[in-house]
């Protein structure tokens, strides 16, 4: 290839000299793309926002009307069932942020006085992520078939502590360790007699608005609602509670 000069002071280059610069820029720029996330591109398969499992929950929300949730009768209540105020927890067993919000605020909440107090009780709605968590729907049912033997929360604290073990197997041999009966357990759990309750939930969830767990809607006797959504610390609650008193 030719070379080229422009005068006296100009730089002579090779096109191959060209040629092996622009390949070292190149490599360059596709080492900082990897160390920085790609030039702007996401995976198809990545989580972004607040779509079905929030990774930057928001904080508690002003009163508002809009979120209608209902507490039904067959719903595990924690606490004194009459409670000024009801924190309606929608969660799901495999959700690492619902354990998280189990070791964490929930804990704080049981120790806390408003709970010890009987001012607010917690309330328990399921919502399995079935298109990311495949063991939460079994899960849920499982817990419901506790339910009906009365040791719905015993279940509910073996699940967190056992998150990473909720195959139905599991599901079968934690009932049996808790003393249940565990033929009326198994014959719950493999012929669906709890789809129906996770199912209703789960609409209601949806019909509120709730896209990710955990979400919480803390209200009191007037309707008053607060929500939050996502693993947040007691101290978020208790804002939330105050707010309702």
């Amino acid at each position: 290839m030719e070379e080229q000069k422009n005068d006296d002071k100009s730089i002579t280059l090779k096109t191959s000299t060209l040629w092996k610069i622009g390949t070292f820029v190149f490599l360059g720029l596709f080492i900082i793309s990897l160390m920085t996330g790609g030039f702007g591109i996401k995976k198809s398969n990545e989580i972004t926002g607040a779509v079905v499992q929030p990774t930057a929950p928001s904080a508690p929300t002003a009163p508002t009307p809009t979120v209608k949730v209902t507490i039904d009768k067959d719903d595990p209540v924690l606490g004194d069932p009459k409670a000024e105020i009801s924190i309606v927890e929608f969660s799901d067993f495999q959700c690492p942020f619902c354990e998280r919000a189990f070791t964490g605020a929930i804990k704080d909440l049981k120790e806390s006085s408003y709970f010890k107090n009987g001012e607010v009780n917690l309330v328990f709605k399921q919502l399995p992520l079935t298109s990311i968590h495949p063991f939460a729907q079994k899960a849920a049912e499982a817990s419901v078939c506790a339910y009906k033997q009365g040791k719905f929360w015993e279940y509910h604290d073996t699940l967190f502590e056992n998150q990473a073990a909720l195959d139905v197997a599991s599901l079968k041999k934690y009932a049996a360790d808790l003393k249940l009966d565990t033929k009326k357990f198994d014959t719950c759990l493999d012929n669906g007699e709890a789809v129906d309750k996770v199912t209703k939930d789960t609409n209601l969830g949806t019909a509120a608005g709730v896209r990710g767990t955990p979400f919480f809607a803390i209200m009191n006797k007037d309707g008053e609602t607060q929500t939050i959504s996502g693993a947040y610390p007691f101290a978020n609650f208790e804002t939330a509670i105050k707010a309702l008193q």
